[in-house]
C-alpha cells in the first residue's frame, strides 16, 4: 500500500519549502529572512547567503551582510542585485548594505504575483506527490497485492491529504498577499 506517512512527509516538505520562499518576499519592514532564498556563487558552487556572511537588520529599512571572505563581496552584491526582490546593494569593505526602498503600489502588485507563482509551484509539487502515491496504488492493485476496494479507499485518503495541503497553501498565500498589500 502507498505509505500515507511518507506522502504526508513529502507534502509537508513541499509546504515548508513554499513557506520559506514566502519569507523572502518583503512586506513593509526589513527581515533577515528576506535574503534566505538568495544563493551566491562561491567556491565553485551555489551557497545560501547565510553561509557566506552574517545577515543583520541595523534599522527598519536596512539590511546588512557582513561577508566573511573579502573575495566574495562582489558575488554577494551580484546575487542580491539579480534576485527578483528589486534591491540595490552597496559595499564598504566586506560589509554589504541593502537599503529597502518604500513599497509602491506597482511593486506590491509584482510581489503578489511572485507569491502566486511560488504558490502554484508548491501546488504542482503536492499534485506530483499525489500522482506518485496513486501510481503505487494502481501498480499494487494490478500486481494483486491489494483489492479494488483497498485501492479506492487508499486513493480517497491520498486525495484528502492532497486537498488539505492545497488548502494550507491557499490560506498561507492569502495571508501573505494581505500582508504585502497592507500599507
Amino acid at each position: 500500500m502507498a505509505d500515507l506517512n511518507d506522502l504526508k512527509r513529502r507534502m509537508e516538505n513541499s509546504f515548508n519549502s513554499f513557506n520559506n520562499e514566502l519569507k523572502g518576499l518583503r512586506t513593509g519592514r526589513a527581515s533577515t529572512g528576506l535574503l534566505d532564498p538568495i544563493y551566491v556563487e562561491a567556491y565553485g558552487s551555489s551557497m545560501p547567503i547565510s553561509q557566506v556572511g552574517s545577515v543583520s537588520v541595523p534599522e527598519s529599512r536596512m539590511l546588512t551582510v557582513q561577508v566573511w571572505d573579502n573575495t566574495l563581496v562582489a558575488a554577494v552584491e551580484k546575487a542580491i542585485r539579480t534576485s527578483d526582490l528589486g534591491l540595490n546593494p552597496s559595499s564598504e569593505g566586506n560589509l554589504v548594505r541593502i537599503p529597502l526602498p518604500e513599497l509602491n503600489q506597482e511593486r506590491r502588485n509584482e510581489l503578489v504575483k511572485v507569491a502566486g507563482k511560488y504558490a502554484e509551484g508548491a501546488r504542482v509539487a503536492i499534485r506530483n506527490i499525489r500522482r506518485d502515491g496513486m501510481e503505487v496504488l494502481k501498480k499494487e492493485e494490478k500486481d494483486g497485492k491489494i483489492s479494488q476496494d483497498d485501492h479506492r479507499s487508499q486513493g480517497e485518503k491520498v486525495q484528502k491529504l492532497t486537498d488539505e495541503f492545497i488548502a494550507k497553501i491557499d490560506q498561507t498565500l492569502k495571508s501573505k498577499e494581505e500582508e504585502i498589500m497592507k500599507i
